[in-house]
């Protein structure tokens, strides 16, 4: 789990996203705060519940950036999910407490990659004796394993092909019978491949591949031989008990809005679901029960046709934790296409590089760039910071297109090259939303 201050995290969540301050401020104090309950004796530990976060904005203001930024930075649990995939219990669909499913496969995920490090120099040496077994034969004289061995660390059999064993998965074995409109659900806890696993008792199959590319499969082969899986999975399940994030993104959408019509099976009766997993529950598992008291959620939406008050009252009070995030105003626009690590200019100059095409952009384009976006979102629809994209597209069109032509040229775009390619696009508005 992650040791960052919150003004670490938010500085992190700087390089990738413009502005939001209250946000970041918001997310990066209920990490923190979950690595402090850590530090609680356990009896104060149980007591102390995550203070959910309700983050409201606009589409394309950065809401689900922070989520994905956040995911890299935890270094425990988390999942994404979008509100709108699920139904309520006893309708065909996926029922909320897969989340839970969802979130312990990923704390699995975690764990092996972190028992399979600490065990990786064990591995790696097990794994040069499997490949000097398919170069030379298990029972070569040793002096011909050590010279086989010197050619084989100096490099020079990387392109040699072999033919190695590793574990037979059962990958390809029906996984549980698929239920038609409930993807990634199984009947009950069945699930076929693992109960033909263990009756085959630790089937193998071979697999011819280069030197170089069999060691990442003997590496891993090697590390799971050398770890418990049932201590990964207690490992798993407390960790995503304790340390677990949840991003329920799209919430607004599962809103009863007022007057509404319809059963709304994917609505009111999803939130009721909600509520107990939210509170807290223990919800069952393949690796065994889950307690979800732990767990923090963070729910967010645009609310463009609802608001947050037709929520359910008990959903809006476990989800404490307020966050507005702003409209983005033209210097947003401006610092959005100049100053993240993967900003769109960078990109697209980049992109153009490939074909040997240097580009320019002037200070006086970027405003330009900048003018339109905020143009178009208050005459058209708001999007936020996706309609740079649309802008950015319309704008290098033309060079894209004939990019592969040009190699070795240098195009500089300034602000009436941006105002020739999208002025169209700035002036015709969509007069059909004036007519009654």
């Amino acid at each position: 789990m992650t040791t960052f201050s919150p003004r670490e995290i938010v500085s992190e969540l700087d390089r990738y996203i413009v502005g939001q301050h209250e946000a970041k401020r918001a997310v990066a104090i209920a990490l923190r705060n979950r690595w402090r309950r850590q530090q609680l004796e356990p009896d104060l530990r149980d007591e102390v519940m995550p203070k959910n976060i309700l983050m409201i904005g606009p589409t394309g203001v950065g809401k689900t950036e922070i989520s994905r930024r956040l995911a890299k930075l935890a270094g425990a649990p988390f999942i994404k999910v979008e509100a709108t995939k699920f139904t309520e219990v006893g309708y065909v669909g996926r029922d909320v407490e897969q989340i839970v499913r969802d979130l312990v496969e990923v704390g699995i995920g975690l764990v092996r990659e972190k028992k399979r490090a600490e065990v990786q120099a064990k591995a790696h040496m097990s794994a040069e004796e499997r490949v000097l077994d398919a170069l030379v034969g298990a029972t070569a004289s040793p002096a011909t394993r050590d010279s086989f061995r010197k050619k084989l660390r100096d490099g020079q059999l990387d392109d040699k092909e072999i033919d190695i064993e590793v574990a037979d998965t059962g990958a390809g074995m029906p996984g549980g019978f698929e239920i038609p409109g409930m993807p990634g659900a199984n009947i009950g806890v069945l699930n076929l491949s693992e109960m033909f696993g263990k009756a085959m008792g630790g089937r193998t199959k071979k697999v011819r591949t280069t030197v170089k590319d069999s060691y990442k499969e003997l590496i891993r082969d090697e590390s799971d031989k050398l770890i418990d899986n049932e201590a990964i999975q207690r490992e798993a399940v407390q960790s995503a008990e304790n340390d677990g994030i949840v991003f329920l993104d799209e919430i607004d959408k599962i809103a009863a809005r007022d007057g509404g019509m319809g059963a709304g099976v994917s609505r009111e009766g999803v939130q009721r679901d909600l509520l107990p997993l939210v509170e807290g529950t223990t919800v069952s598992t393949k690796y065994g029960p889950v307690k979800t008291d732990h767990i923090l959620f963070i729910a967010s939406g645009a609310f463009h046709v609802s608001k947050p008050s037709d929520l359910l009252p008990e959903l809006q009070g476990r989800l404490p934790i307020r966050v507005e995030l702003k409209p983005l105003s033209k210097e947003d626009f401006r610092r959005i296409l100049t100053e993240p690590e993967a900003s769109l200019i960078r990109q697209y100059k980049a992109l153009m590089e490939t074909e040997d095409l240097k580009l320019d952009f002037t200070d006086d384009a970027i405003d330009a760039l900048a003018d339109v976006a905020v143009h178009l979102n208050s005459t058209v629809e708001n999007i936020g910071a996706r309609r740079l994209q649309t802008v950015m597209e319309r704008v290098l069109d033309e060079i894209s297109y004939n990019a592969s032509d040009r190699a070795g040229a240098s195009v500089t775009i300034d602000a009436a090259y941006v105002r020739e390619h999208v002025g169209d696009l700035a002036t015709n508005t969509d007069l059909s939303r004036f007519i009654l």
